[in-house]
């Protein structure tokens, strides 16, 4: 029988990182179209870096929720 946790995880991977280059070489393409002023890029660095912390504290509360389902002990010693 196949272990379906790595196929998951690497058909996970490749289809994030796919995306993730797909919008970077989209956005550097998007730059030499447009000058942003500033304040803009102020506004949108402060709102990726919020939703980039609610992703992280997201992710780590499912990890921790995953583990107490599974009957994982993460307690300190």
């Amino acid at each position: 029988m196949i272990d379906w946790i790595p196929v998951v995880f690497v058909t996970f991977k490749v289809l994030v990182f796919g995306a993730c280059m797909f919008f970077a070489v989209k956005w550097h393409y998007d730059q030499d179209k447009k000058h942003m002023d500033k304040r803009a890029l102020i506004v949108t660095a402060v709102k990726l870096g919020a939703l980039f912390l609610v992703a992280l504290a997201l992710l780590l509360w499912l990890t921790f929720a995953l583990a107490k389902h599974l009957g994982m002990d993460l307690r300190l010693p």
